[in-house]
């Protein structure tokens, strides 16, 4: 069994802004693998899916960004998971618009949200795939600008590039995060 946890604010005034692409990306999982309805479970919602023919968990915290730890320990101490079974999908500010990157391990890079998980797992060797939402423009809070909604043209990068991140974390899945690196971190 594997877990994908997306990470996003609840409530629609958080919906399709840049900090929410995590959730963006398990729906999507969700929909292609017949997730079903979400559960509320451990703080959050969780869907099961079968991808590859493994048994994976989506999950997106629904304590806010900064406490997903508060989520995510609890699910994976419930399920009795290694970290290498289950990866944090966030976004990252760092990262040109719609880029992808992997990671096996490291620190949170300033995303509150991977941070609070790192703590409460007390360990950097949690796996992610980041998604870059674009630098934060001169002259704007970081806050301010990743509670942003995109604009129409970052919208449809962005949707492909959720597209190809539910495509990678298939692939993490089935081929583990090693082959992600080598396939998704270039392009």
């Amino acid at each position: 069994m594997k877990m994908i946890v997306g990470l996003g604010n609840p409530g629609r005034k958080y919906t399709e802004t840049r900090h929410n692409v995590g959730f963006d990306v398990i729906a999507e999982l969700a929909r292609r693998h017949d997730g079903g309805t979400p559960k509320a479970k451990f703080q959050g919602e969780i869907v099961e899916a079968q991808i590859s023919g493994e048994k994976v968990l989506l999950l997106g915290p629904l304590t806010y960004m900064n406490c997903s730890g508060n989520c995510v320990q609890p699910a994976r101490d419930f399920y009795k998971l290694e970290l290498e079974d289950l990866i944090v999908v966030c976004d990252d500010f760092n990262l040109e618009l719609a880029r992808l990157r992997f990671r096996v391990q490291g620190s949170a890079g300033g995303q509150k949200g991977l941070r609070d998980i790192l703590r409460r797992l007390s360990s950097e060797a949690v796996p992610r795939l980041r998604i870059g939402i674009g630098p934060t423009p001169e002259g704007r809070d970081v806050a301010g600008f990743v509670l942003s909604k995109f604009t129409p043209d970052d919208r449809a990068l962005m949707d492909q590039a959720i597209g190809k991140a539910a495509d990678g974390l298939a692939d993490w899945v089935a081929h583990g995060i090693e082959y992600c690196m080598n396939h998704y971190n270039a392009s």
